[in-house]
């Protein structure tokens, strides 16, 4: 019997937030078997068994900051290959652990398998149990809008507030004065209670990283229409080949790749500053990054080498990327090493904008919605075109405003006229 101690998973990284259990007391697990899911400052990260076994403790609840280097669940070696008895035991986890389990946890031996099952059927953190409980509710009654039906504290609350539901408390409280004043202290009136969510995980890596950024760093923000409508036009041409081959393509590659160009003539907008603001490193390639809206938080995964890929390379890169940041499982490799970012805020909506840097890269760009606008033709007449806002923060410690305009005019100039683009691909 021994203690599993959680490991380094992310440089600097004391702490993490346990978001799941993906097993319970008293089960046989495999080795190499997803344990847990914990949510560090940059990803989710799933925790794998040592080695075949029953787990016998689990020393956090799900909603806990679990400590780096502590214990994180008591593993029994059932791989036959040593006696259990005489397998190392770690320290007992109150003297490296500040939050062990309750030393009063029903033993494996004792715990009643239906009891066990029901208590893992629905996920729910303590706190939204807790308050299921005073509220004399039954968990499975509530629909879970977190993640694989997990039930929030919002769901109870929203429950609460349903038709009905004030009538059927108010019956059953007609027995007493004191059932009466039960009833009343369960219905809290709408608006009476603050929720208390505390920032952890990514958006809290977020809050400090943009902080930071907007302190440190004094933005210049210069902003541009661009026609995209030839653009959207060789985009449709080219769909279903890329179909074809397995890859959907989006105009983020057409972005990108762009990009990736107009730095070939502006290396300073793919650098990095040091510290002190004495020296400019320029980045020996072009590592784009997108920023995706996830589940856990905003995160900003890179692609590298964008200059050396195809579009359906980086159609691929996109794809793979997005729908990592969605559900949180963004390798630590995929969010390292960045240069510059896009920001595809048009997607939801809005036109421009003003986007803080992700720090230590020195620009990025907000992408606005494209909108079907008139414009003048070539003859005066009128014509509808498809134009895109975008908008443009660089370090103004080491970009001026005429390097970051006369880039833009660049990108832009790939973008109106994508088959240019054609005459400088390697």
């Amino acid at each position: 019997m021994s203690d599993f101690i959680l490991p380094d998973i992310g440089e600097g990284i004391v702490e993490c937030e346990l978001v799941k259990w993906l097993v319970s007391e008293g089960e046989v697990i495999e080795e190499d078997q997803p344990v847990a899911e914990v949510m560090t400052d940059k990803a989710l990260v799933e925790i794998p068994a040592p080695y075949k076994g029953r787990v016998t403790r689990l020393y956090y609840k799900e909603g806990d900051l679990a400590k780096v280097h502590a214990p994180l669940f008591e593993l029994v070696d059932e791989s036959g290959g040593s006696d259990q008895e005489d397998a190392p035991s770690a320290p007992e986890p109150a003297a490296t652990n500040p939050e062990p389990a309750p030393a009063s946890v029903t033993s494996p031996a004792t715990a009643s398998p239906v009891a066990a099952a029901s208590r893992h059927r629905i996920p729910a953190s303590p706190a939204v149990r807790r308050l299921v409980r005073e509220h004399e509710l039954n968990l499975g009654d509530i629909a879970g809008s977190g993640r694989d039906g997990r039930v929030l504290k919002a769901d109870v609350l929203g429950h609460l507030d349903q038709p009905g539901r004030s009538a059927q408390v108010q019956d059953s409280t007609d027995d007493s004065p004191a059932a009466g004043t039960r009833g009343r202290s369960r219905q809290p009136e709408r608006g009476q209670e603050v929720r208390v969510e505390p920032i952890r995980g990514m958006k809290a890596a977020m809050a400090r990283s943009m902080v930071a950024s907007a302190t440190t760093i004094p933005h210049f923000i210069y902003s541009e229409d661009i026609d995209v409508t030839d653009l959207l036009k060789l985009r449709e041409q080219l769909k279903p080949e890329a179909e074809a081959s397995g890859s959907r393509l989006t105009l983020m590659p057409f972005f990108m790749k762009s990009m990736a160009l107009a730095i070939q003539d502006f290396p300073v907008l793919n650098s990095q500053v040091n510290e002190d603001v004495t020296e400019i490193h320029y980045l020996p390639q072009c590592n784009i990054g997108m920023a995706v809206d996830g589940k856990a938080g905003l995160m900003v995964p890179n692609i590298k080498g964008v200059e050396n890929l195809t579009l359906l390379g980086i159609a691929g890169e996109v794809a793979r990327l997005t729908e990592a940041a969605r559900s949180g499982r963004v390798s630590q490799e995929d969010l390292k090493g960045g240069t510059i970012t896009i920001s595809n805020i048009g997607a939801l909506g809005g036109t421009y904008a003003s986007p803080i840097i992700n720090a230590p890269e020195v620009a990025i760009v907000a992408l606005g919605r494209t909108q079907k606008l008139p414009r003048f033709g070539a003859n005066g007449e009128v014509v509808e075109r498809a134009i895109m806002t975008v908008s443009w923060a660089g370090d103004h410690r080491i970009i001026d405003g005429g390097t970051i305009a006369r880039f833009c005019n660049c990108w832009k100039g790939y973008l109106e006229s994508p088959q240019s683009m054609l005459l400088h691909m390697g």
